[in-house]
């Protein structure tokens, strides 16, 4: 259970993308001084923390609603993780991020930035799988402060390791990512013909 717990911490940090997304931030924010910088980051960061909490709190509740059982939940999210991955892995060249005028505020930086759509579901994954949301939501903290304190110092960072440097982390993370999706559609598929034809449960598992 011990390391499942650290793959998982491990998981979401790399999902999460703080080393890719240090020039994105980089951008939006080189226009103010060091000190405004800081504040953005760290107002933005706990938003992000905020939406990742609510939607370990609640988000299962909204998926029983819609009847969407953990084995769809899990096809479906590590598809998505899946496509962000290759992303990561083979960012296009034409990506561009619009620089905005006014100060951002919870858009883009906090979500989807930080708190997207591959770290939604997978928090929301990881919470109907532990079914403990007060241990997924230590896993989301553990998480999110390497993050929040690489991002804090995203200047310093960029300067350190260049432009090529971010780059191999981020294929590296995503590499990664795309391991832990494919096992994450796997095991869905998995348990949704258990579902379907009453096999046997064959042992496998999130990561």
């Amino acid at each position: 259970m011990t390391m499942s717990i650290i793959a998982m911490v491990v998981s979401l940090f790399f999902i999460l993308n703080a080393l890719g997304n240090i020039p994105l931030f980089v951008a939006l924010l080189g226009k103010f001084n060091v000190k405004k910088q800081r504040q953005i980051i760290v107002r933005e960061l706990l938003i992000a923390l905020g939406i990742l909490l609510l939607f370990n709190f609640f988000g299962n509740d909204v998926l029983e609603i819609l009847g969407i059982s953990q084995p769809v939940l899990g096809v479906a999210g590590g598809t998505l993780l899946f496509i962000i991955a290759l992303g990561m892995i083979f960012p296009r060249s034409s990506d561009q991020l619009e620089m905005h005028r006014s100060e951002p505020m919870i858009v883009p930086l906090a979500t989807p930035i930080v708190a997207g759509p591959g770290a939604i579901a997978t928090v929301t994954i990881y919470s109907k799988q532990l079914d403990n949301i007060w241990l997924t939501a230590l896993i989301i903290c553990l998480a999110w402060i390497p993050t929040f304190m690489i991002l804090l110092l995203s200047s310093n960072i960029k300067y350190f390791l260049g432009q090529k440097g971010l780059l191999a982390c981020q294929k590296l993370g995503g590499m990664l990512i795309s391991l832990i999706a494919v096992q994450m559609i796997c095991t869905g598929v998995t348990r949704l013909l258990q579902e379907a034809f009453y096999i046997p449960h064959v042992g496998l598992s999130f990561p």
